[in-house]
């Protein structure tokens, strides 16, 4: 078994660990923090946070099954199914979304802790657990960006879905509000209409950002990546 899938295993493992101990074992007092759910009851996946830690985890194991079944090749002659979803699921999803979560969520902290994730939850909600789902995503999905190369889709078919993801997300928040009259995020609460409607805009305008990011990244580095093996090949 090789590094690369040593990795991926360890990495899914971790991340499946992460979603099975925040389902079973982080338990917020209603009096503590209400997402208004009591009554409609979501449990985490109320939380774009935890949506993410789930499709990171899936990713990584679809990861390390390409590395036993599929293919690793730059451009293989005829790449396996295995290996064409995992290439749209971290251009379109894994990638994007982790690092739309870790920038919001952490731009937000700095900005004000307690608009998304209050000081009184540091009591029930570990640190480990925190990093894991806030900023491990991002440096294991880089990570993933500059170890293993993928075939990006067109930017019309990626963004599609990168988008709708995110409008079924935003469909079930809202759909959650409309159920307990209380909003997922603290932050949501302190926001009037309007500007409620602006940062969900800014919102997709940075999932978009990210989208086209991981794009100019993948292309630039395994451009020059590639350029330097040719190089070697021909000196």
């Amino acid at each position: 078994m090789s590094l690369q899938t040593i990795g991926h295993l360890v990495i899914a493992a971790h991340f499946w660990y992460g979603c099975y101990y925040d389902w079973f074992y982080v338990n917020i007092p209603k009096e503590i923090h209400d997402s208004g759910d009591s009554s409609f009851n979501t449990k985490k996946l109320k939380f774009l946070t935890y949506w993410d830690a789930i499709l990171q985890s899936i990713f990584f194991t679809i990861c390390f099954l390409n590395d036993i079944i599929g293919s690793n090749e730059s451009t293989p002659k005829k790449a396996p199914l295995i290996r064409k979803v995992k290439d749209i699921v971290f251009s379109s999803l894994a990638f994007p979304l982790s690092m739309f979560v870790g920038l919001s969520f952490w731009g937000l902290y700095l900005i004000d802790r307690e608009l998304i994730f209050p000081t009184i939850l540091d009591k029930y909600f570990p640190s480990w657990l925190n990093h894991l789902m806030h900023t491990n995503i991002m440096i294991f999905s880089l990570l993933e960006m500059l170890v293993s190369y993928r075939k990006y889709p067109s930017r019309k078919i990626g963004l599609t879905i990168t988008v709708s993801f995110m409008l079924v997300y935003l469909g079930w928040i809202h759909y959650i509000n409309s159920r307990t009259n209380k909003w997922v995020y603290p932050i949501l609460n302190v926001l009037p209409l309007p500007a409620r409607i602006c940062f969900f805009i800014l919102n997709f305008v940075v999932i978009v950002f990210c989208y086209i990011l991981g794009e100019k990244i993948n292309l630039t580095w395994w451009e020059r990546k590639n350029k330097k093996v040719t190089n070697k090949k021909f000196s």
